[in-house]
This record gives structure tokens, C-alpha cells and sequence, in this order.
């Protein structure tokens, strides 16, 4: 049974969407090239093969490339810091921050609300966000209570309809913000992309060790 464990290929956890484009070139660099069948836009399969026998891919959603490595489905994952602190999983270790998808998340309200209003005097904030756990935790820091409306996207809708007078939420270069009306008015975090790892497949996989240093290289 233990053969057979190490005979199998360790599986990185991708994510889809803005931050597998600066991904792939850092894998490349790693020597990790993906099957032909992980680069059509067509194609519904979620794991692939790569140079590596040893190796595969899943490409998932990035707030589940957490929970796959977390829970041991995948050994390594690349992710956002801004997922590990939404679910701070014990079962985490990220040793490598790899200065890909740069960001930030961010407090945001109507630009006509700002105009007189100052976060260093809040008390209760209603916020739509994707991020309750950040969110309430940043706030109760600052002794401020948050009502969090969860929403899984188009967050900027939140102030226009009434459902919540502001937002958390990621932020890159603010145009989405900017075409809707909304601005920032406070800066939770900076957030760049990290290499996580499954703790117990750190402890019992050779070859992790070795991969970890091959990203390190590959960052510097």
C-alpha cells in the first residue's frame, strides 16, 4: 500500500481564470509543461497530464484549489492569499510566495457616499462580499461589527440595488469599480498568489522537498 501511495503522481491544484496565464511560465520554469489538451479553451477535462510522469494537473475553481489540497486530493496548489485567509485551513503550509497575481482586497462604497464619509468612524458596516471570514475578522480588529451579505460574484451590483451599502472584495486596477459608480476607501490587504502544500504529503512525499526548491529557484 505504501508503494503504491509513492508510486502515485503528485497532483498540483491550478486555478482557473486571470491567474493561470502568469502560472504557466513560472510551471515552465519549474520544467512542468502540461499536456496540449490543458491549453484548449474547448476542452471540459479538469486534470491533465504533464512532461512529468509524475506529475498531473487539475485545474479548479480558486477557492477550491484550497480545499483540494487541504483535504490531500491534491498535494501542491497554487493559490491567492487572499483564499488562505478567507479559510486559514490548519491543514496548509505555503512556503513559497510566488509574486504572480498581484492585487489587493479592498473596502469600496459609491463614489457619492465617500464624498463624506470616513472609515475611522464606523461602528456597524453592512458589506457584500465573498469573503465573510477576512471581512469580520479585519473589522473586529478595528471594533467595528460587519453584517456580511455572502455573494459569490458581481458584487459591484450590491450598492447599486440596495442590497449592501459596500463591498469587499478583490481589487486589480479598479476599472470594474470605476465603471460602476464605486471607489475604494480602505485597503484590507495586499495579495499575491502562494505555493501551498498538504502538510501530511510534505511529511511523505519525496519528492515534494525537491519541487518546493525548484519553485524558490524558479521565483528568485
Amino acid at each position: 500500500m505504501a508503494a503504491q501511495l509513492m508510486a502515485d503522481p503528485i497532483i498540483i491544484a491550478v486555478p482557473k481564470g486571470r491567474i493561470l496565464a502568469e502560472a504557466l511560465p513560472l510551471l515552465a520554469r519549474v520544467g512542468i509543461v502540461p499536456e496540449a489538451a490543458f491549453a484548449d479553451e474547448g476542452s471540459r477535462a479538469l486534470r491533465f497530464a504533464t512532461n512529468d510522469p509524475q506529475i498531473d494537473l487539475i485545474r479548479v475553481r480558486a477557492f477550491d484549489v484550497a480545499t483540494f489540497v487541504a483535504h490531500g486530493a491534491a498535494q501542491l496548489g497554487i493559490v491567492g492569499a487572499d483564499v488562505l485567509m478567507e479559510f486559514d485551513y490548519p491543514e496548509l503550509y505555503a512556503p513559497v510566495d510566488l509574486g504572480i497575481g498581484r492585487c489587493r482586497i479592498s473596502v469600496a462604497e459609491p463614489a457619492a457616499l465617500a464624498a463624506s464619509d470616513d472609515p475611522r468612524g464606523w461602528s456597524h458596516v453592512r458589506v457584500a462580499t465573498k469573503y465573510p471570514h477576512l471581512t469580520k475578522a479585519h473589522f473586529a480588529a478595528r471594533g467595528v461589527q460587519a453584517e456580511c451579505v455572502k455573494l459569490n460574484g458581481a458584487m459591484e451590483l450590491a450598492p447599486l440595488l440596495g442590497l449592501a451599502p459596500r463591498i469587499v472584495d478583490l481589487v486589480s486596477s479598479g476599472r470594474t469599480l470605476a465603471e460602476n459608480g464605486l471607489v475604494e476607501v480602505e485597503v484590507i490587504a495586499q495579495v499575491t498568489s502562494r505555493l501551498i502544500v498538504n502538510r501530511a504529503a510534505f511529511k511523505t512525499r519525496a519528492r515534494i522537498v525537491p519541487l518546493l526548491d525548484a519553485f524558490r529557484k524558479a521565483v528568485a
